[in-house]
């Protein structure tokens, strides 16, 4: 059972995910609370490997309207939960020329905030013309199956 809270639909217009590893992430109270609230945004979030730890970077969680004097910073630097092979293994991604880590979304796992981490390369422009011609040749596909079996079904 995993609810979807924010996802960044850009990064697969943008990347081609070649993997895809999910991480825990360490929030402050507030910021859970404002997460149950719907005010999380992962648009152009990206993580990083900096002294065998990963941080999220760019990830927007407003401020809870309701805390009390003590508030969150919205697009701080969030530490990922991860093992340490799982470390290792994005900072020789991460490493490698023309490969980035980007935040592909934010989902409740057991009562915890869990983010999926994909390795990505970037996508010429043809290859973004080709995944939306792909794209529109499957709807039309879907839509003169649907037909078909409406009329005949």
């Amino acid at each position: 059972m995993s609810a979807e809270i924010a996802s960044n639909r850009r990064a697969f217009h943008n990347y081609q995910i070649l993997e895809k590893i999910e991480a825990g992430i360490a929030l402050q109270g507030t910021e859970v609370k404002s997460i149950r609230a719907g005010f999380a945004n992962l648009n152009n979030a990206f993580a990083r490997v900096e002294n065998n730890e990963v941080y999220l970077y760019d990830a927007d969680i407003q401020p809870y309207e309701r805390a009390s004097h003590t508030q969150h910073e919205p697009k701080r630097r969030r530490k990922l939960l991860l093992h340490k092979t799982e470390i290792a293994k994005l900072f020789s991604a991460s490493a490698t020329e023309g490969q980035t880590l980007v935040a592909l979304r934010l989902y409740w796992k057991n009562s915890r905030v869990k983010v999926e981490i994909g390795v990505g390369r970037g996508k010429s422009t043809i290859d973004k013309r080709h995944d939306l011609k792909e794209k529109a040749v499957k709807r039309e596909t879907d839509r003169a199956m649907s037909a078909f079996n409406r009329r005949h079904g």
